[in-house]
């Protein structure tokens, strides 16, 4: 494998000027500072539709792109807006406001897809294309309509001919289709603005990075239409779901309430339903990282009616042969094995077996003696992730003594630049990691201002950092550009 540099940087925190990073000029700009600065590889959070928690890893569907991320000033480049009807939102703004952004642009959609419809030739053949590639579109605008005609409610609460719409289809949709024809429009925008992002970065050879969560939410798209792959009962309540055990850092372990899968039906099926998710995946993302691979082999698997993860067990899970299914329908997807935490052996041959290259986090070896063990090249490096404390909010937790240690132990390497966040910026460079990717918030320094994420938490600060501006970000960036070049990435 080819050494390479890349950047983490959520799409949201891209600065924008409609409350949120998007599809938009700025991000164009944004691929242009990371290609002219070496990097190689921009890995973002799912661009998936969310739920009330914002959160990227919390989806509505696999496949159903999140409309905010929508650019309306393309929208006027598409001729289905008047551009001096535009107006900024929040535009310098460092934290996003989902809701009013979603209002604002929701005004926008609306008058967009009136003049879609108005000139609805201009753009047929292209439409028609996406309706034929786009085979999980059906589902998710019905489930959308009944999932807004519940005033958002989770879909086993919803009336039984709407909760088992996708086994008896006992609703006539005659009087939706309006509504059902901008659910397909906002899809049909976000897809088409989103490959002209991805051509343009692959014009800057520039490769980009997603995410595939092992697991889906229960109120999703995905399990409404398809129960016959979870394992529900006969009301298509979760009889499982899943979490991890107890361990240092949680006496009762973590219940995160996903529903757990019916792997023997999906094998019977041929794991259709996972092959499809990374198929469509692999369409936009150069490399897909799956997060917690380590389900992959064993799972945890916890009783639905306990309140804590405590009376769960450890299930094998469907190892090589999803695997096989997965590569056989995307032999050419280039994976990436979300391992972190205590693992068995067992997961790091399967990903070995199957040329799957692991990760380890700096953040978690800031300690003299284990930054002395060599990182393998077979690994994604990070100097943290999106789930941590940026470096420079834990570099100021440490006491003196440790601070020195790790001064002491970087300068012997060679590494003299004054700020710790660029001396473990440099020092993750020169690892011997194939591909080294490097948070914005750690090439910038930012301190807790700029954490993505705190688990466990709800907190209004989760998902919501974004960079204001272009002011400081690009020559950061560009300090880096000597470092990637010297380490022959």
């Amino acid at each position: 494998m080819k050494k390479q540099a890349g950047i983490l940087c959520p799409l949201f925190s891209v600065p924008g000027n409609q409350g949120i990073g998007d599809f938009g000029s700025k991000t164009l700009k944004m691929i242009d500072c990371i290609a002219q600065a070496g990097y190689k590889v921009w890995q973002m959070l799912p661009l998936q539709v969310t739920g009330f928690t914002h959160s990227p890893y919390q989806n509505l569907s696999s496949f159903a792109g999140d409309p905010i991320y929508i650019n309306i000033d393309r929208l006027a480049e598409m001729g289905l807006l008047t551009q001096s009807s535009i107006v900024n939102c929040n535009k310098f703004k460092n934290r996003v406001d989902y809701n009013e952004v979603r209002d604002f642009k929701t005004k926008y959609f609306e008058k967009a897809f009136k003049t879609f419809k108005k000139n609805f030739s201009s753009f047929q053949k292209e439409y028609e294309e996406f309706l034929t590639r786009a085979f999980w579109l059906e589902d998710w605008v019905t489930y959308q309509l009944f999932h807004d005609l519940h005033d958002g409610i989770c879909w086993n609460e919803w009336d039984e001919e709407y909760r088992d719409y996708p086994k008896n289809h006992d609703i006539d949709l005659e009087d939706y289709q309006e509504q059902l024809d901008y659910y397909r429009f906002l899809q049909f925008i976000f897809y088409s603005q989103f490959d002209e992002v991805i051509a343009y970065a692959h014009k800057k050879g520039l490769e980009l990075m997603g995410d595939v969560p092992f697991y889906v939410d229960y109120d999703s798209a995905d399990v409404w239409a398809h129960k016959e792959f979870f394992l529900l009962d006969e009301q298509g309540d979760p009889e499982f779901v899943a979490g991890c055990p107890p361990d240092y850092f949680s006496e009762t372990g973590q219940r995160w309430g996903m529903p757990i899968y019916d792997f023997e039906a999906q094998e019977k099926d041929g794991f259709s339903f996972w092959c499809d998710r990374i198929r469509w995946t692999n369409h936009y993302f150069d490399k897909i990282r799956i997060d917690h691979f380590r389900a992959f082999d064993t799972y945890w698997k916890i009783p639905a009616d306990c309140p804590t993860a405590i009376e769960g067990k450890w299930i094998i899970g469907p190892q090589g042969k999803l695997l096989d299914a997965i590569l056989a329908t995307s032999p050419e997807v280039d994976l990436i094995a979300e391992d972190l935490g205590i693992i068995r052996k067992e997961v790091t041959e399967l990903a070995d077996a199957y040329h799957i290259p692991g990760m380890e986090v700096l953040l978690f070896k800031m300690e003299a003696k284990l930054l002395k063990k060599p990182v393998s090249s077979n690994k994604v490096l990070y100097t943290g992730t999106h789930d941590n404390a940026t470096l420079m909010q834990e570099y100021g937790q440490y006491d003196s003594n440790r601070r020195i240690s790790l001064r002491r132990f970087f300068k012997k390497k060679g590494y003299t630049e004054r700020a710790f966040y660029d001396i473990v910026c440099h020092f993750a460079l020169d690892t011997p990691a194939d591909l080294v990717i490097l948070p914005v918030w750690d090439i910038c320094g930012y301190k807790e201002e700029a954490r993505i994420n705190l688990p466990g938490t709800l907190s209004d600060q989760n998902w919501t950092w974004k960079l204001k501006d272009f002011k400081s970000f690009p020559e950061e960036l560009m300090k880096t550009r000597e470092w990637i070049k010297k380490a022959g990435r």
